[in-house]
């Protein structure tokens, strides 16, 4: 019963994402907000949506380690398995803001996130409101940025919604999400307790690649048919977001303290060694490529965290 609870959370955190995505462009869209913004910001948060609402429920219920290890989970589920997967498929071509902006920024908050538990074994309210800050800084920087780009923004709604629409989808988003978080941290409690796995485990594996599904299933679409325009920045932008904004906003809710120590000497180590061997693959052996032996490596890599972990 527990693995359906588990399940139906999932499924419910996806629709209900999408949902509220569609919700929050729309009414952007509506208001006359640009397409610069809306894509910069609206659809980033929604996107995130899953992971913050299971960390703030996480922690709120007194589970740090589901809250922590989810988006730690995912920043390695992201370049492992989702990049490893996408890559293995379609050869990505790099764009110049991945050495500009999007790996320096993911290394940045990487280490201070990892130096903020390192220091104190938590995450307060005032390092979640620095978080958070630096988060407005970064999109603040992208949205300037992309002004003077000649780059189109996608975004994930072609006509203009209608008032009703928007409600429907936000009440409908917001209830998806709310329910799937319940079943999800319920579901994920009493496995962990029925294995003798700590919450940790299922946290940073089972939780985080659930709410990483929908970053998954869009890049691998885009893969299958060939599209350019899912680039590595959208993952490393995930990465980003999840740490300053999921963790962020979840601490000034609730502060996040460490419980399980294996957080911080082995998941994070590999979050963060995940995000530093994006550079040399990116570099050899032709700059600008990541191809399908960079796609194979990062791939194998992740099944040596996953196994390591259960191990």
């Amino acid at each position: 019963m527990d693995f359906i609870f588990i399940i139906l959370g999932l499924v419910l955190l996806v629709l209900g994402g999408d949902w509220l995505l569609k919700s929050a462009v729309g009414m952007s869209l509506r208001l006359n907000v640009s397409k610069i913004v809306v894509g910069m910001t609206v659809v980033s948060f929604a996107t995130s949506a899953p992971e913050l609402i299971v960390s703030v429920k996480s922690a709120m219920a007194g589970f740090p380690d589901i809250a922590l290890g989810n988006v730690v989970g995912s920043n390695i589920a992201n370049i492992g398995l989702i990049l490893g997967v996408v890559m293995i498929i379609s050869k990505m071509k790099v764009d110049l803001s991945f050495f500009k902006t999007d790996w320096p920024a993911m290394i940045i908050a990487s280490f201070l996130l990892y130096g903020m538990l390192l220091y104190d074994n938590e995450i307060n309210r005032s390092e979640g409101f620095i978080l958070f800050v630096l988060l407005i800084v970064f999109v603040i920087y992208l949205i300037k940025s992309q002004k003077n780009s000649e780059e189109e923004i996608e975004i994930p709604l072609d006509d203009t919604m209608k008032m009703y629409q928007i409600i429907w989808f936000l009440v409908i988003g917001g209830i998806a999400l709310y329910g799937g978080s319940e079943l999800l941290i319920k579901g994920a409690v009493n496995v962990a307790q029925t294995f003798g796995v700590s919450d940790r485990i299922i946290a940073v594996t089972v939780v985080a690649v659930g709410t990483s599904i929908p970053e998954f299933s869009a890049s691998l679409i885009a893969a299958i048919k060939k599209e350019s325009s899912i680039s590595i920045g959208n993952i490393l932008g995930s990465n980003i977001f999840n740490i300053l904004s999921v963790l962020g906003l979840t601490a000034i809710i609730h502060p996040i303290k460490l419980v399980d120590n294996k957080l911080l000497t082995f998941d994070m180590l590999w979050m963060i060694g995940f995000a530093l061997v994006l550079l040399p693959l990116v570099l050899m052996p032709k700059r600008g490529f990541l191809d399908r032996r960079a796609g194979i490596i990062l791939l194998i890599g992740y099944i040596l965290f996953v196994y390591l972990t259960f191990a």
